[in-house]
């Protein structure tokens, strides 16, 4: 029997409305276990947010006039919508934006209001409920009866949720997750690092530790079988055909076997770091890569080795795989690294680092094992934050347990001469992260208090609260009128000693931006 979507939509509701991980694994292992078998992924995939077919080539303009009265019942089931997802993803060519339109009004004219709300914010991205990757796969193994620890191991080693659900919910679940193991040319889910306040915070944590430079690259996961070589990005995407240099180096390598774990990064003519924007010019790229190769020349450095010549080191400890990195590849394409429990040699080696245009370093144990897919208390990171003082522009209400609050805000800085937008003031970006429940409160009434206007999703307000923004870099963005966005905003606190005209200016930021090595945007 198939699954109906209001079934789904209410298992996400339940989801986004408490804090409670038990709650959350709860109602999507509900759904999981009234599945049927070729409806598993289709319900993995939107309880997290994505859908199976990507880009559907369909904006946020088109989807807002698609909104109409909604079904009085519900009647659409997963695959109905998964199966018009994927006509509208494969329509193409001439007239192709009509068509789309078309067949999304078709789902939409059946769709509930609640459903026509949830299928807007899953196609928008804008999805959050709180079911993380973690609460996802609790929720497979409360689902299947399998225990999680087997569910998770098979996630790590497969590097897909859906796949591991499929596996789980079958007949023969436990067998089928056993299989999986670490595999040439299929790549596993990269480990993840936790932020540590400073390096004797790091220290204090790992005593005697390995530190490395943190490199502001491409995450890359590289495997060779024979001749035969593959690069993957941290989201698992092969980019192989991108980054030939990378391919050529590895073959010339005498192991006929590895998995390694790394960044990519474009280098200035002097050695130091470019952006991250930079070097994402040469990823997906598949037209002029040897064009784009001659001027944006890629270097790896590699800081981790997961499989050596018909041997898996998944589970040996750190100083294991470090020495078979060593014993694999020249210098120049390891990570430089020491290690130590002096507080002052790692701090002597993190103000290195900086100096070099590095963003940080990374600290790892020595004696722990690769936790692929885990953010995992054995790798620290630390990093220079940047701080702006900006002026929020406008703030978006919240979903889930942050639904009746302005959450994402609008961030702007002072454009004083008016070059680049004739309010005087230009946007930056935006975020939501952060913030505790008190913040959220607070800041609802305080803008609300200067609301000007709204939409259905977002009420602009007078530039008048100045908020302090941490954040790691700035990158090239032709989405605002400045050029400029911020990478990985947070907020630190409001800056209620500042008035708006103490904000900082946009050429601030762009002396900012030119002091990491971007230049004029």
């Amino acid at each position: 029997m198939a699954t109906a979507l209001a079934t789904l939509v209410d298992a996400s509701a339940q989801a986004a409305a408490t804090a409670s991980r038990l709650v959350k694994r709860d109602a999507i292992a509900a759904v999981l276990r009234e599945a049927a078998p070729d409806e598993v992924e289709i319900a993995v995939a939107w309880l997290s947010g994505e859908i199976r077919q990507g880009r559907i080539g369909v904006g946020w303009s088109t989807l807002a006039t698609l909104r109409g009265a909604p079904a009085a019942s519900p009647s659409l089931t997963l695959r109905e919508v998964d199966s018009g997802l994927a006509e509208v993803a494969a329509t193409t060519g001439k007239g192709s934006a009509t068509a789309r339109s078309a067949r999304l009004a078709t789902l939409f004219a059946r769709a509930t209001a609640a459903e026509q709300d949830f299928l807007i914010r899953l196609l928008i991205g804008e999805l959050r409920q709180g079911a993380l990757e973690g609460v996802m796969l609790d929720a497979v193994a409360a689902a299947s009866g399998l225990p999680a620890a087997d569910v998770r191991r098979a996630a790590m080693l497969t590097g897909s949720l859906r796949e591991t659900a499929r596996a789980a919910m079958g007949e023969d679940g436990a067998a089928a997750l056993a299989r999986f193991a670490v595999a040439l040319l299929r790549p596993v889910q990269p480990m993840l690092a936790t932020p540590a306040d400073d390096i004797a915070d790091a220290m204090a944590r790992l005593g005697t530790a390995a530190l490395e430079w943190k490199v502001d690259g491409a995450r890359v996961q590289v495997h060779k079988a024979g001749d035969e070589v593959k690069v993957y990005t941290r989201a698992l995407k092969d980019v192989t055909a991108s980054v030939p240099e990378i391919v050529e180096a590895m073959r010339a390598l005498p192991a006929r076997e590895l998995i390694l774990d790394g960044e990519v990064v474009a280098l200035a003519p002097d050695g130091r770091p470019l952006p991250f924007q930079v070097t994402m010019r040469r990823f997906g790229r598949k037209l002029d890569v040897e064009a784009m190769r001659a001027e944006l020349p890629l270097a790896a450095y590699f800081f981790d080795c997961l499989h050596l010549d018909g041997a898996s080191l998944l589970d040996r400890p750190a100083q294991t795989r470090f020495d078979a990195l060593a014993a694999a590849l020249p210098v120049a394409l390891v990570v430089p690294r020491i290690v130590t429990a002096d507080v002052a040699a790692a701090e002597d080696f993190y103000a290195d680092t900086l100096a070099r245009g590095h963003e940080g370093v990374m600290a790892k144990a020595l004696d722990a094992a690769y936790e692929a897919g885990r953010r995992g208390a054995s790798w620290l990171k630390v990093k220079r934050a940047h701080t702006l003082d900006l002026v929020v522009l406008a703030a978006e209400w919240g979903h889930g347990r942050r639904k009746g609050w302005l959450s994402n805000l609008h961030l702007g800085a002072r454009d004083p001469a008016g070059t680049f937008s004739p309010s005087g003031w230009v946007m930056l970006g935006k975020t939501f992260k952060g913030m505790t429940d008190a913040l959220l409160e607070w800041q609802t009434a305080e803008l609300l208090a200067r609301e000007t206007g709204r939409d259905r999703y977002t009420v602009q307000v007078r530039p008048e609260l100045v908020v302090e923004i941490a954040f790691n870099d700035l990158q090239e963005s032709p989405q605002y009128p400045g050029g400029l966005a911020l990478r990985f905003a947070r907020v630190k606190g409001y800056r209620g000693d500042k008035t708006a005209a103490e904000a900082d200016t946009i050429e601030t930021v762009q002396a900012l931006h030119g002091a990491q090595g971007g230049g004029a945007p």
